[in-house]
């Protein structure tokens, strides 16, 4: 992803379950050494230092991670942090992986981010998680018409968002679609359950063509994803089912090794193309 044969220096936004995931990962490849430090809030840092046991360089200022001079900045910390450090993050010439794709879908962060990033710095998307991606990306030039991302999701990981109204007593019992809209509705509405559904539009028709159908489900076995696409190429569909974080039911345990994928094996998008592109 950064051009380099040797593994690229890399820091992380949060330390939390993808964190947790993007280590063990680093550390089955043998280049634990590549993590050079994490950012956490301020108030957590000591926590935080606890967690590490001396492992990693812990830090709680984006100005701060910057000086550990990474060659790339993993976001894992949600859409709070893209909006707050992507920009320093790119207008100093460091490389961003997010992993909140969804908080690309508000328009004025999107332009903010553009705008700020140095010549030759890249915003990437970690396409590993999503299966298909690659269908969808031949698919846009040709023919492609319509895309469909279904997410089914057990009801726990919907607490705490606008869906734990909507379902009320029969997330229990019943399985649910309670949401049908964009992609960039889903993102906004949703915006820690719906980075996935980003990931595809933004690999295929873009947040406003493609559209989402979000779902409580009390029997799936962890995060269960559908993409179902057609046009003049013909149809094909793609189910995912990803076991959830078992400290993050919201994220699944793939989410942090699709991120190594994307720094390691260049399983990424460009995304600041495609933001210039208006998708």
């Amino acid at each position: 992803m950064t051009g380099k044969t040797k593994a690229p220096r890399i820091a992380l936004i949060g330390y939390g379950a993808i964190a947790d995931e993007v280590i063990r990962c680093l550390d089955d490849r043998g280049e634990l050494a590549a993590l050079v430090g994490f950012m956490v809030r301020p108030e957590r840092i000591r926590q935080f230092e606890q967690k590490s046991a001396g492992r990693f360089v812990i830090v709680d200022a984006v100005s701060a991670l910057l000086d550990l001079q990474p060659d790339i900045i993993i976001e894992a910390a949600g859409h709070a942090a893209v909006s707050n450090f992507g920009a320093d993050v790119l207008g100093h010439g460091v490389d961003l992986l997010v992993a909140s794709v969804g908080a690309l879908a508000d328009g004025a962060l999107a332009a903010e981010l553009v705008a700020a990033a140095s010549p030759g710095t890249e915003l990437w998307i970690a396409s590993g998680a999503v299966a298909g991606i690659d269908g969808l990306l031949a698919a846009r030039t040709a023919g492609l018409r319509s895309v469909t991302y279904t997410s089914w999701k057990e009801p726990k990981a919907w607490s705490g968002t606008p869906a734990e109204q909507i379902l009320g007593d029969t997330a229990g019992s019943q399985r649910v679609i309670f949401f049908r809209g964009s992609a960039r509705e889903a993102a906004m509405q949703f915006p820690k359950n719906a980075n996935v559904a980003a990931t595809v539009a933004f690999a295929s028709l873009g947040l406003d063509r493609t559209r989402v159908h979000l779902g409580s489900d009390p029997h799936v076995s962890g995060p269960l994803g559908v993409i179902e696409a057609e046009g003049d190429f013909g149809r094909f569909s793609f189910e995912i089912l990803a076991l959830a974080s078992p400290t993050n039911p919201k994220t699944s345990v793939l989410t942090g090794h699709s991120l190594v994928a994307a720094v390691r094996d260049g399983m990424g998008l460009r995304a600041l193309d495609i933001l210039r592109a208006g998708q």
